[in-house]
């Protein structure tokens, strides 16, 4: 599924939010302290539509129309993550991480910048 989600990395996208900033999940109970969502009519490699991190963005949102600049490759999932930031935006690796570890502490995963992975 790598090669299929890193297509997105430089593409414009739109993210319908179903976990904005401050909620909580509905199974786990943690807090999402970015907007976490999802490109509608898309299929992941879990079935479910591609997910998406929102990050730059300090209130809670419906929906967003931004830049996809990584892909976090769950090694130990089928279930991929676009990193989607404001457009003219810049986040390095390593605040990638620091903003999405709430989540992704559970996962082995690889963060990929290079669409030619």
């Amino acid at each position: 599924m790598i090669m299929k989600t890193t297509a997105y990395i430089g593409q414009k996208v739109r993210v319908k939010i179903d976990r904005p900033k401050g909620s909580k999940h509905p199974k786990h109970g943690f807090e999402y302290p970015v907007n976490y969502g999802y490109i509608p009519f898309t299929t992941s490699g879990d079935g479910e539509e591609l997910d998406a991190y929102v990050l730059g963005i300090d209130e809670p949102l419906e929906e967003f129309e931004g830049k996809c600049i990584a892909v976090i490759h769950r090694t130990d999932d089928d279930d991929d993550k676009l990193i989607v930031i404001p457009e003219g935006a810049d986040w390095s690796d390593e605040e990638i991480e620091k903003a999405i570890m709430f989540q992704e502490k559970w996962f082995k995963h690889i963060l990929v910048r290079n669409p030619k992975v």
